[in-house]
């Protein structure tokens, strides 16, 4: 039941952020005078709609956006559109130029403000998780590892230690005592453990040997018994090292549980949840540059996905796999992460729909302004204005974007439906 809520929480947060994209462009072009005639959410069928002045807003009957109309986005637009005379100021493509790009750019804009406001909200409020207080926090487990690899081994496809495959490595201890996240660990080996460190210490020296382990779940205490598997591990002492370039010489075996903490949650005031929210859009913005250009090493592993192979977690999602996720997020209570991803989506579709091609906002900017560019070259070599950029000319590179952008898109839906990315175990 919350897995359903969380996905359909997802999905309608989605919605509602696409539909203010559409408003964004809705409201500077009213600001600018230029003429709006329709505002829906949704395609297909009207199911309801009003008009107030000259813009008809309403609801159609596939809720999968929404739309904005408004008048004479190109030339041909015009004189299809354009049947007033007293309306030709207000069309948008005879607005200056710094209009139209605000215009333009308002869509993705109000994406970044939404992921601010977002983001600001969980900062403050709900609070980010801190990785450097776990060893000092109470022992509450995090994830559970399905299996554990005892061998340590280098894995050329990922460039990284080999990861446990549950059908080839034994189950580890944690799954064997049926840990779950959000158990909090108390005891292990008759000794009482108040912080993650304190655990972390009596596991790896308990390696090889039978051992009774106590957590709470939910205010009940559970005792279980496991067998504390040795493991090979890298060396403390060895520091950080290319994992191409571990040998046996950096290798120890110690005991593994098979779980991590859980980082505390920590808040900040409202003026530092500012900087703090500044600080993880940067950071947010720089690593979807980076997915934006690892997309097409990508497919391949989509395709893999499709086929029964194992699913990377660092392959790109569509909305199918973010809902899904978040509804996975919501199932665990994890509402601070169910916001931040909601916020990640905002700040990809804004920096995407930026991207210089058509039929995106960012390609509709960028021939506004090599229109712009190209008369000023003109004019200063005494040519005439070569005008407006033919639009119907660029049809078969605009209808190539929509291909390759929707087959890549129905191949994440297909992948995250046939073989969904799990956050936690299940």
């Amino acid at each position: 039941m919350a897995y359903a809520l969380g996905v359909t929480i997802f999905a309608v947060g989605i919605l509602v952020s696409v539909c203010l994209h559409e408003a964004g462009h809705m409201g500077t072009a009213k600001a600018f005078g230029m003429k709006v005639t329709r505002y829906f959410v949704g395609f297909g069928p009207t199911l309801w709609s009003f008009r107030r002045g000259e813009t008809e807003y309403g609801v159609k009957a596939i809720p999968a956006g929404g739309f904005v109309k408004i008048i004479g986005m190109t030339p041909l637009e015009e004189e299809a559109e354009v049947t007033d005379p007293a309306d030709r100021h207000r069309v948008f493509w005879r607005k200056p130029l710094w209009q139209r790009t605000v215009v333009l750019a308002a869509g993705s804009a109000t994406h970044l403000i939404l992921a601010f406001v977002i983001l600001w909200v969980v900062v403050v409020f709900l609070g980010v998780p801190d990785p450097s207080r776990i060893g000092s926090s109470p022992p509450v487990v995090g994830y559970v590892a399905p299996c554990q690899a005892l061998e340590w081994e280098y894995d050329e496809r990922t460039g990284a230690p080999r990861e446990c495959d549950p059908e080839h490595d034994p189950p580890s201890a944690a799954a064997q005592l049926g840990l779950q996240r959000g158990d909090v660990i108390t005891g292990f080996d008759g000794q009482r453990v108040e912080t993650f460190d304190e655990l972390v210490a009596l596991v790896e020296a308990a390696g090889g040997r039978r051992v009774e382990v106590t957590y709470q779940r939910d205010g009940t205490e559970y005792v279980g018994e496991v067998a504390i598997p040795l493991v090979e591990t890298i060396r403390e002492d060895v520091g950080p090292i290319p994992a191409d370039q571990v040998n046996e010489s950096h290798l120890e075996r110690e005991g593994k549980l098979g779980i991590t903490g859980r980082a505390p949650m920590v808040t900040v005031g409202p003026l530092a949840g500012i900087t703090e929210t500044a600080s993880m859009i940067g950071d947010m913005v720089v690593r979807t540059f980076q997915a934006l250009a690892a997309f097409p090493q990508r497919v391949p592993d989509l395709i893999q996905a499709l086929a029964g192979g194992e699913r990377d977690p660092e392959t790109p999602v569509s909305v199918v796999g973010a809902s899904r996720l978040g509804g996975e997020l919501v199932q665990y209570e994890e509402w601070s992460s169910f916001l931040v991803l909601l916020a990640v989506f905002n700040l990809f579709v804004g920096i995407f729909n930026l991207l210089p091609l058509l039929p995106l906002d960012g390609g509709h900017i960028a021939i506004a302004w090599f229109e712009r560019i190209r008369s000023w070259v003109y004019a200063r070599r005494g040519r005439p204005d070569p005008g407006r950029v033919d639009y119907m000319k660029l049809m078969p590179i605009t209808y190539a974007v929509i291909i390759i952008f929707g087959a890549f898109a129905l191949l994440t839906i297909a992948a995250d439906i046939i073989n969904p990315i799990e956050l936690f175990s299940r």
